[in-house]
């Protein structure tokens, strides 16, 4: 019997046991392509699955660990690479439950399990007699292949960094520190989720209303009508109501109490407040590190990124920072001169800087956002990016309608290769909803792998929050809109494009995993890609030239503020993790000490505070002592984008070069696959020149 199947008959009769409904996680998944099958899961299949998949892969592991036979690759490697297959199906699920559509029951079996799964994972990787055995695999590597040697040292280097060679005492404690630090980040999650979802601004006078545009007051009118509040205007914290609202209202004390809501969150004490949990987590971490043998948190993290080290991450946002912050100063001056000729009072203050940002653009560029956005409609730009990837990899996108989606607005899309063969599934989910995290990513529900002749090809997911449709026209996009799509759809073709043999190897560096996002983004406004799908949403009318040139000429405009906010973020992620004592940190006093040593502009507010920093202090590690890797990545996706602009922008060499990058994922050094594709290391210069930030070295 296969392996993959020998694995799912472990669940078989768990899943029969009740025979008039079987729990639909855990039986044979034998739909369309293997689409689990959304329609059937209810809320109170996740816990039992849940529960029911560890105990199926700890019996495989056991199998595994226990066999008398000598230690081989085949023995000991590959089984144990498709071993967690039956818990990672039902988890890709749940997890894109949690984050799309959760409940109150969702949200209580995530309490539930999160620390189970620390311990489920705790219990393989510190196992002594699965660990003897990958070392010996190690010792004994030197015949095996490049993809079978990595899969070796990725799972020998995963089980030292999960304390396999702690003493047991040490051991004891680590598990203990990994289930508290679970509970916790999905303490911190829900309790964002639950200060985003409970602010509204209603107003009910048109005159608070000046400055905004009509499509932003339909969308208004149409959320209070939702809330039983026909007639008023309703305004949320979910990023399609807050950031325009924030551009264009005009009433002052309305933009302060709305950006003072968004950066108040979780602050100001209560059940929902997350000082003390994100001071916890850091704490938990600190001594993890320790255990482990790492000064720091942010030791321990980037030593198995490509940055290396602390100093390494710092010294890429210090470079960056003094020139960033020059540009912002610059960009104050501009926007105050505006502030008081509107006759406002001094200082600039947070909660003016996106108003007077947009409306400075107007007058410098004469580029106005809603004269854009009708250009921008949702699903021409969803078919724009899909024409990129056509044309760099011959790759086809087709609508399946009558494919199962994992939720009522979810679609789904058949790729193919260029000669018809299948290459995997893709569904987008796009709009906010009160059950969603805020942001946008990208996941799947099934990776890509060989084996056992058979090559599985992924199911891959991207969800986002954007501006919904209003009245009978389609979503129209913002700018920022846009580009989050493409970079979605980067993180995408990643998954789609993959061809390695082990489903272990999927997993790349953090500061690695965010190039294809980022490079993607660079096709989104170039002139030749936008005149194939910027057309207007009536008319068809491709966009006017004079406004593909404003929007050239205004992309560097506000970029002091955007790298301000985004570093003062990035150097806030490393001030948090690089602390050495496990001790517990005022979370306030942390941050303010953090942004007066970095001389954080007055003006300007970090684009995540400690308390809703989810990418940092959310559930699993994420960002933490990583958030820098944006940037890092855009290094790589700055100098690898300019390769195209100097050979072409749809150059089929070059564009073949860069598929075989995304498909090698982790299966070769990422620093390897950059050079094969470059010819040389990475250089900064070409993101120095994108940021205007030349005279920086």
């Amino acid at each position: 019997m296969p392996r993959t199947l020998a694995l799912l008959s472990l669940l078989l009769p768990l899943a029969a046991g009740a025979a008039a409904d079987p729990n639909p996680l855990l039986a044979p998944w034998d739909g369309p392509f293997g689409i689990p099958p959304f329609a059937r899961i209810r809320d109170e299949h996740f816990g039992p699955a849940l529960r029911q998949a560890m105990a199926a892969v700890r019996s495989e592991v056991e199998r595994i660990a226990a066999q008398p036979a000598a230690a081989t690759f085949e023995n000991t490697l590959e089984p144990l690479d498709a071993a967690g297959e039956p818990l990672e199906r039902v988890q890709s699920v749940f997890q894109n439950r949690a984050g799309s559509d959760t409940t109150p029951a969702i949200q209580a079996v995530n309490r539930e399990v999160a620390p189970l799964l620390a311990a489920h994972r705790d219990a393989i990787d510190m196992d002594p007699r699965l660990f003897a055995r990958v070392r010996a695999v190690r010792e004994a590597a030197a015949g095996l292949g490049p993809e079978q040697r990595m899969l070796v040292e990725r799972t020998w280097k995963r089980m030292v960094r999960a304390g396999a060679g702690l003493e047991p005492a040490a051991q004891a404690r680590l598990r203990a520190v990994n289930g508290e630090l679970a509970t916790l980040g999905v303490r911190f999650a829900d309790n964002v989720l639950a200060e985003t979802n409970a602010y509204r601004l209603v107003l009910d006078r048109p005159g608070q209303l000046d400055g905004l545009p009509p499509w932003l007051r339909a969308a208004a009118a149409e959320e209070a009508a939702r809330a039983g509040l026909p007639g008023k205007w309703l305004f949320t914290l979910k990023a399609p109501s807050l950031w325009p609202f924030l551009q264009h209202a005009r009433d002052r004390e309305l933009r302060r109490q709305m950006f003072q809501a968004y950066t108040g969150r979780c602050d100001r004490g209560g059940p929902t407040d997350n000082k003390a949990v994100a001071s916890r987590m850091a704490a938990l971490r600190a001594e993890k590190a320790r255990l482990l043998g790492f000064a720091t948190w942010a030791d321990y993290v980037l030593d198995d990124q490509m940055a290396g080290s602390p100093g390494q991450a710092y010294a890429l946002l210090d470079r960056l920072w003094a020139p960033a912050k020059a540009a912002a100063a610059r960009e104050a001056e501009e926007l105050t001169r505006a502030l008081q000729a509107d006759g406002q009072a001094l200082p600039l203050a947070p909660h003016d800087w996106f108003h007077y940002a947009e409306r400075v653009r107007k007058e410098r560029h004469d580029l106005d956002e809603d004269e854009l956005r009708p250009y921008f409609a949702l699903p021409r730009v969803r078919d724009g990016a899909f024409e990129v990837a056509r044309r760099l990899y011959g790759i086809t996108f087709t609508a399946r309608p009558d494919l199962p989606v994992p939720g009522a607005e979810a679609q789904a899309w058949e790729v193919k290769e260029a000669d018809g063969s299948h290459l995997a599934i893709f569904f987008t989910d796009y709009h906010p909803r009160p059950g969603k995290r805020s942001g946008a990513w990208a996941s799947g529900f099934r990776g890509q792998w060989s084996r056992g002749g058979r090559e599985v090809r992924p199911l891959v997911m991207n969800t986002c929050n954007f501006t919904r449709p209003v009245g009978g026209a389609p979503a129209l996009l913002s700018l920022e809109e846009v580009h989050t799509l493409f970079h979605e759809f980067g993180h995408g073709l990643h998954a789609m494009l993959a061809r390695k043999r082990f489903a272990a190897l999927s997993r790349t560096p953090r500061d690695f995993v965010e190039l294809p996002s980022q490079v993607m983004e660079n096709w989104a406004l170039e002139p030749a890609v936008l005149r194939g799908y910027a057309r207007h949403w009536k008319t068809g009318e491709p966009i006017p030239e004079r406004l593909v040139e404003r929007i050239r000429a205004a992309e560097r405009w506000n970029g002091g503020f955007r790298s301000v906010e985004y570093l003062a973020a990035s150097l806030l992620d490393l001030d948090w993790h690089t602390l050495a004592a496990p001790a517990e940190q005022d979370a306030a006093t942390l941050e303010r000490i953090s942004l007066a040593r970095m001389g954080m502009p007055e003006a300007i507010v970090p684009r995540y505070r400690s308390t809703y920093f989810q990418h940092v202090f959310g559930p699993g590690d994420g960002y933490s002592a990583g958030y820098y890797s944006y940037r890092w990545a855009e290094v790589l996706d700055a100098d690898a984008f300019a390769l195209f602009q100097e050979k072409g922008l749809f150059d089929p060499a070059t564009a073949g070069a860069f598929r075989a990058l995304l498909a090698r994922g982790g299966s070769v050094d990422p620093m390897e696959l950059f050079v094969a594709f470059r010819g040389r290391k990475p250089s900064v210069e070409p993101l120095l020149r994108r940021l205007g930030f030349e005279a920086a070295h």
